[in-house]
C-alpha cells in the first residue's frame, strides 16, 4: 500500500494519512495524534472501519431515527454510530 493523501490539522494536532492499494478506491486510513503519549488501545473510538455513502443525508436521517449516532462532528461533515458490540463506525460522505 503507498500513501494517496493525507490530511493535517492546522493546529498540527494530529495527521490523517490514507493507504492505497492502486487498484481500487479502497483506504486505509491511519491517525497520528499529537498529544497522545500512552500506546493505542482497540477498545477505543480511535480505532473504528469507516463507510462513505453517496446517500448521506439519508443515512444520517435513518441513523438518527434509529437512535444509534453516538457522536456528531459537524465541522468534519461526519458522524459515528455504534456497532452492537460497541464499536463506533465513522459515516463519511462520499
Amino acid at each position: 500500500m503507498k500513501e494517496v493523501r493525507r490530511k493535517e490539522a492546522e493546529d498540527g494536532s494530529f495527521i490523517l494519512v490514507y493507504l492505497g492499494d492502486g487498484k481500487s478506491s479502497f483506504t486505509l486510513e491511519l491517525t497520528w495524534l499529537k498529544e497522545r503519549t500512552e500506546k493505542y488501545d482497540l477498545g477505543e473510538e480511535e480505532f473504528h472501519l469507516a463507510f462513505t455513502t453517496d446517500h448521506y443525508e439519508e443515512a444520517y436521517r435513518k441513523h438518527k431515527e434509529m437512535g444509534v449516532i453516538l457522536f456528531e462532528n459537524p465541522e468534519m461533515g461526519i458522524y459515528f454510530i455504534g456497532d452492537p458490540d460497541g464499536y463506533w463506525i465513522e459515516i463519511v460522505p462520499a
